[in-house]
């Protein structure tokens, strides 16, 4: 069941408990990106690990691991346990989101989780150590581009959330979107939002977190890990 839900409410719908990498389910790109040859993340010890890395060019690059095409859901609880990485540029996230044909410029997005370790003490995203400590969540019911958000909040002063699991999940409701850290309510927006989505789990780089440099750490020892990832219907 959700992590601090009632059992009776739902019925799980996906588990994703990461004994392999299962291709009919998940991408390993967003769609308008060709795949990066250079492999920067596997499934090992029941987790999925994506980790920073360069390529053959010499640069960090974005890696997507969704399920676009291959599962969708309207409504409903989505949960994910995760260790994030650290270091500047680093940008992890957990988001649902819709981009169908015709939809654009409505492409509904609900952002679970976004980190930003690269921001450093003063900006209230990390420690001295470029150590995460803060995420945020968002909703955006008609998409970045089709703005504006419905709801953002950064939640802050949460300890070292690259030294351990910690669960991020998402109450999707017809007219009501919550926001849980490890089984706490922790923000809701009052929103409609009725497309279908997909699940996205990616490593990124930049934005609040900054540009990838020769001191963020590369490998796999400083991954994004995942432990599950599991959704829900409403009974």
């Amino acid at each position: 069941m959700p992590y601090g839900q009632s059992s009776t409410a739902y019925t799980l719908t996906f588990s994703e408990e990461f004994n392999s990498y299962n291709t009919s389910v998940w991408n390993d790109h967003i769609w308008y990106e060709s795949s990066n040859a250079t492999k920067n993340y596997t499934v090992e010890d029941g987790k999925l690990k994506i980790w920073p890395q360069r390529d053959a060019s010499g640069n960090f690059f974005n890696r997507t691991i969704d399920t676009d095409g291959k599962y969708y859901q309207t409504y409903g609880y989505f949960e994910m346990e995760a260790k994030l990485p650290y270091g500047k540029g680093t940008w992890p996230a957990f988001w649902l989101f819709n981009h169908e044909a015709g939809a654009h410029p409505y492409r509904p997005e609900i952002d679970i989780l976004e980190a930003y370790a690269g921001g450093g003490p003063n900006s209230g995203w990390s420690d001295s150590a470029l150590r995460p400590t803060a995420f945020a969540s968002t909703v955006w019911p008609n998409g970045i581009e089709g703005g504006p958000h419905a709801g953002s909040k950064t939640f802050q002063n949460l300890g070292d959330l690259s030294a351990g699991f910690h669960k991020y999940a998402v109450k999707w409701e017809p007219n009501k979107i919550t926001f849980y850290f490890d089984g706490k309510e922790m923000y809701s927006v009052n929103a409609s939002m009725s497309n279908r989505m997909y699940m996205i789990l990616d490593l990124w780089y930049g934005s609040a977190s900054g540009t990838p440099d020769n001191s963020t750490p590369q490998g796999k020892s400083n991954s994004f890990e995942v432990n599950y990832v599991r959704a829900w219907q409403f009974k």
